[in-house]
């Protein structure tokens, strides 16, 4: 299958990403319109386009995924008739030596959460962590935002890392 994302997750240290000169970020909205063990499908307002992503269920680092575009007026009725719990955040992308890295700063009710991801074409390819990269949360089912989307970063009982 072609279709696989493989995605590594990282909590960001605030205070290196604050000093960082960063480029310009495109705001996100996203809602899940099916959440279950095997699949995740999400509607997602990237700037101006409206994305349709279906993911499957998480092997490793790895999961199916396809993504289509859709036109964006019907992504925010999609979203403003199925979706619950919105997550909205800004999206940096960020090169650093041969990578491409992408961190989320989330707002609402996930405000205070900056998370970084780095898509790679195998779950062994190794890759260079920049300063801002803080702890691994792969596996941290918490940090996914179909999680975020049922369980506001806002309302954890305990913020810190861990299972």
């Amino acid at each position: 299958m072609k279709n696989i994302e493989t995605e590594r997750k990282f909590l960001v240290n605030r205070g290196a990403w604050e000093r960082l000169q960063k480029p310009e970020g495109e705001a996100y909205v996203q809602g899940y319109l099916c959440i279950d063990d095997q699949k995740s499908i999400r509607v997602r307002i990237a700037g101006n386009r409206g994305i349709l992503t279906i993911k499957g269920r998480t092997e490793g680092f790895s999961r199916s995924e396809f993504e289509y575009l859709i036109p964006v007026d019907e992504a925010r009725e999609m979203l403003s008739l199925y979706a619950n719990g919105l997550i909205e955040k800004t999206r940096y992308k960020v090169c650093h030596g041969k990578d491409l890295w992408e961190v989320d700063e989330f707002y609402g009710n996930n405000g205070g959460l900056l998370l970084a991801e780095i898509e790679l074409r195998g779950e062994k390819e190794e890759f260079e962590k920049p300063e801002w990269v803080a702890m691994e949360v792969t596996e941290d089912h918490r940090y996914y935002n179909s999680y975020l989307s049922r369980h506001p970063f806002a309302f954890w009982p305990n913020k810190k890392p861990g299972k």
